[in-house]
């Protein structure tokens, strides 16, 4: 099992205290803040997973995802038991990864944050083999991108979702993926918005990986080409 760091903000001292339990049930550290300021000034631990409640003493919901994904850009999981539909759409479009709306069991926050999680940073701790492709040098398990060719091998600037659509992508070269594929692989399943989003990401990384032969497949999707 792997040891995921994961930081739970919650202000209902019941409910923090029940999902905790059930995520060290997962043999997950787990931190819980109650207020959204000490939350704030923890996000350069950079925990595995955050799990964010919206409304909060002090610094809200909001605020903190906006810092989070500023800062490293951590999976974040929202959770909500104000007008759900609104919070939903807020928060997707802010960065989140997912949304639950209370009251919710805690059994579902389980599951989904084992989606998370594997999706982003593997469910194996077995070697994966770095990847070499014009001269940027991939690393699926420190999820980096070097760039061979910058002074000092610079490392590539990549939000979590661009990494996520590199590493589907270089994951089997040449094979062409979807959007709805690459909606499901790095938004997830419950992603619910426009197609758009993924070339948005598209030409982030095109722009920042410049040497890539990155693909566009008309009315498909996309797909990395080895040279």
């Amino acid at each position: 099992m792997e040891q995921y760091l994961v930081y739970l903000v919650e202000d209902e001292d019941n409910l923090s205290a029940v999902l905790k339990a059930y995520l060290e049930k997962e043999n997950w550290n787990v931190k819980v803040f109650n207020d959204g300021n000490e939350a704030l000034e923890a996000i350069e631990d950079k925990p595995h997973l955050w799990i964010l409640d919206i409304m909060l003493p002090g610094t809200d919901g909001y605020q903190l995802l906006k810092a989070i994904k500023e800062t490293e850009d951590r999976p974040v999981i929202f959770i909500s038991a104000r007008d759900q539909d609104l919070d939903r759409v807020l928060g997707l479009e802010m960065g989140s990864d997912d949304y639950l709306s209370k009251p919710f069991l805690p059994q579902e926050l389980i599951i989904r944050a084992k989606k998370i999680l594997n999706r982003v940073y593997g469910t194996s701790t077995q070697e994966q083999k770095k990847i070499e492709l014009n001269q940027y040098i991939i690393d699926p398990i420190g999820r980096t991108v070097t760039d061979s060719l910058a002074q000092g091998e610079e490392v590539v600037d990549l939000t979590t979702k661009e990494m996520d659509l590199i590493l589907l992508l270089t994951g089997d070269i040449g094979k062409a993926f979807s959007r709805e594929k690459i909606i499901e692989y790095v938004w997830g399943e419950n992603y619910f918005g426009s197609e758009r989003a993924v070339d948005d990401v598209v030409r982030r990384v095109r722009k920042k990986m410049n040497r890539i032969h990155l693909e566009t497949l008309y009315g498909y999707g996309y797909r990395i080409l080895s040279s």
